[in-house]
């Protein structure tokens, strides 16, 4: 089938298989699943997230190199065990993890969670500790109440807190619909 004729051209969503064009991948939705079984069906690499798969599999359909395959993510080394308490060093490689949930909890009260913020400082800090830690969440809260932006990758996400906006009064089952409805359409 060309690009001219059959359902992809009259605006229906065409399947997803090996022999679809570029531009038709680029120009539709496709959830994370649609495009691993596309990948394996074709060989191509299915790490890296969303976006580097979907330029992978661009590049594999126009017959061009594939872009590099993400890097293996190193694994941790050693972690944060328990008792911990303000002094514990965080070690490289340290994950939000339970034992780190539970002190912070203890420290900081119920209202904790592992934002952003929080999340890189742990990430970004080996050999500060854990007091440090609970110092910056306190530092960051006045920013971390404000109106935040949604990452590019969590597409449904950004389009539910925008339908919201624009239809305050409608509901969980509404917005769903109109979601779906949304991603049944062409991108442009």
């Amino acid at each position: 089938m060309d690009e001219n004729t059959g359902p992809a051209a009259a605006g229906a969503r065409p399947a997803l298989t090996a022999g679809l064009t570029r531009a038709e991948l680029l120009r539709w939705y496709w959830t994370l699943e649609e495009l691993t079984g596309l990948a394996r069906v074709m060989g191509v690499p299915r790490g890296g997230g969303k976006s580097a798969l979907t330029a992978r599999l661009a590049a594999a359909l126009d017959g061009r190199p594939l872009p590099a395959a993400p890097a293996r993510r190193r694994p941790a080394g050693a972690q944060l065990a328990g008792p911990v308490d303000g002094a514990s060093v965080i070690p490289a490689g340290q994950r939000c993890s339970q034992v780190l949930r539970g002190y912070f909890l203890a420290e900081i009260g119920p209202g904790f969670h592992f934002d952003a913020a929080m999340r890189e400082f742990i990430a970004r800090s080996p050999g500060r500790t854990l007091a440090d830690a609970v110092a910056h969440w306190h530092a960051t809260r006045v920013g971390a109440a404000g109106p935040r932006e949604i990452g590019e990758q969590f597409e449904f996400n950004r389009f539910t807190a925008a339908w919201h906006r624009d239809n305050p009064e409608g509901g969980r089952a509404e917005a769903r619909a109109a979601w779906f409805a949304h991603r049944a359409l062409p991108r442009a």
